[in-house]
């Protein structure tokens, strides 16, 4: 495994990430999109990844929560890869989605229903290759934990 930046899990640094998270969201609702829809663009890229809200119910609040997530256009299908920077544990998100696979995916002002669900086998592996292809970085936060890195398929519902 690659050594992980210093600070990565401190609380101090989720707490930034959750911040920058809702003020991301709130940014990219305000504008339908048009701001807040792409992130950096990571080494060897020539565009940066888009960015979609995903909105899943929480698993013990049933609250919505919506985070902002790089995701690939798959057909019909949204693919999304549930890394948390390389943490060793999925996140809340994800959990999320396990327990209950029905979310809202926005893409600009579009809002769709979905049914999410875990790849598996040559899927994973397939979906693995295209999501590294447009953001390099998750082949580094894959490196950082041990954990095999989700690769999540929205369907619509």
């Amino acid at each position: 495994m690659k050594k992980k930046p210093e600070g990565l899990d401190r609380p101090s640094t989720r707490t930034i990430i959750k911040i920058m998270s809702r003020a991301n969201t709130r940014l990219y609702r305000a504008t339908g999109g048009r701001l807040g829809k792409t992130w950096r663009i990571g080494a060897g890229l020539r565009q940066a990844p888009p960015i979609c809200l995903l909105t899943t119910t929480g698993r013990k609040t049933g609250q919505q929560r919506t985070v902002p997530l790089v995701y690939l256009a798959d057909g019909a299908n949204i693919v999304l890869v549930a890394s948390q920077g390389g943490r060793p544990e999925n996140p809340m998100w994800y959990l999320n989605v396990v327990a209950n696979p029905a979310v809202e995916i926005e893409i600009g002002r579009n809002r769709r229903a979905y049914k999410a669900r875990a790849a598996t086998g040559a899927e994973y592996d397939e979906l693995w290759q295209k999501m590294v292809g447009i953001y390099r970085d998750f082949d580094t936060y894959q490196s950082w934990t041990e954990r095999e890195i989700p690769v999540v398929v929205c369907e619509p519902a």
